[in-house]
């Protein structure tokens, strides 16, 4: 058995990123107890750090990067799943201290993966991958903060990118308004056939602002942090939520108490990393139940494992929009 796949090797400070054929007792030596035959993997922003060596997302060398992945069991030593079944891994810590899925197969931890729900396809799934998975937790984070559509329009950063197309199209489709905040403002065609209702150009959120500012969202999902974080959570209305779930601008957040004592706001932290299982399972399901799944077409475009490195660096320099599905086998 070989596995066409990505490898990252770092020597003396020297990088490379090249593909290689593994072998069944290369995949072996990982830590793991099922192996996949993987259909399709995604290329996301933790990716493309690593496969640009842009970001210390990998510690352990060498890697085979891919933090998302969809496909089949065809061996494990765990009652939990059988030969045939098909699975879908997102995290774990995938690409960055164990291989990931940017290979043809991967020996993965058996508690890492849920089965994938009925109502979606393995391709579907990989359109949603990671950045959609995120998504979903972050709606269901407003939404259990008792948001209703009602209440007003749903602040959406980093609009064009995976997380933030995807969130715009559940929120469109449970109703409620959205604002999409985007540097690319002139992709509104898109953003609009997501859903979206209002946009804005987000670099007006990227400089320092005031502690609070004037009331504009019920809620707001944010994939950038930083400054851009600090001044959404004081235009966010009385009783509000921001889900928070990247960094993209930076990992500070220079803000003050008063947006959450003065106006009784929530900020909510969203992991998709390492959430438990049964929390992973409801929001697969979640978008299993609640994307329109043609518009997934409208985010998505396939890539084979040999084009990853160029998508990679255009991901980086803010070049491209939706998501990126990697066709394993191409």
């Amino acid at each position: 058995m070989r596995s066409k796949a990505i490898l990252l090797e770092k020597n003396d400070r020297e990088f490379s990123c090249s593909i290689t054929n593994l072998t069944k007792s290369d995949l072996l030596k990982q830590v793991g107890d099922t192996l996949i035959q993987v259909h399709y993997s995604s290329l996301n922003y933790k990716d493309a750090l690593a496969i640009t060596n842009k970001g210390p997302v990998v510690r352990v060398w060498p890697m085979v990067p891919g933090i998302d992945g969809v496909g089949t069991v065809v061996q494990t030593t765990n009652n939990q799943y059988k030969e045939g079944d098909i699975v879908i891994l997102n995290g774990w810590g995938c690409g960055e201290t164990h291989w990931g899925c940017l290979s043809q197969y991967a020996y993965l931890k058996s508690e890492w993966l849920i089965p994938i729900p009925k109502t979606l396809t393995p391709l579907q799934a990989m359109n949603i991958g990671t950045a959609g998975y995120t998504a979903a937790l972050c709606v269901q984070a407003v939404i259990n903060h008792g948001i209703k559509p009602e209440q007003g329009n749903i602040l959406v950063t980093g609009a064009t990118g995976g997380v933030g197309s995807i969130a715009i199209m559940l929120l469109a489709n449970l109703g409620y308004k959205t604002t999409a905040a985007t540097s690319k403002i002139d992709n509104t065609d898109y953003l609009e056939q997501l859903g979206a209702t209002h946009f804005i150009d987000s670099r007006t959120l990227r400089e320092s602002g005031k502690p609070l500012q004037k009331e504009q969202w019920s809620a707001a999902i944010d994939v950038l942090g930083s400054h851009t974080l600090a001044n959404i959570c004081a235009q966010v209305k009385y009783g509000g939520i921001v889900a928070a779930c990247g960094l993209a601008q930076g990992l500070d957040f220079p803000s003050t108490v008063a947006p959450f004592i003065l106006r009784g706001i929530s900020l909510a932290g969203i992991d998709s990393v390492m959430a438990p299982y049964q929390k992973r399972v409801a929001a697969w399901d979640f978008l299993g139940k609640n994307l329109n799944k043609k518009q997934l077409n409208l985010i998505s475009k396939i890539i084979s494992l040999n084009e990853c490195q160029k998508v990679a660096e255009e991901m980086i320099a803010g070049e491209i929009r939706g998501r990126f599905i990697v066709d394993v086998n191409l």
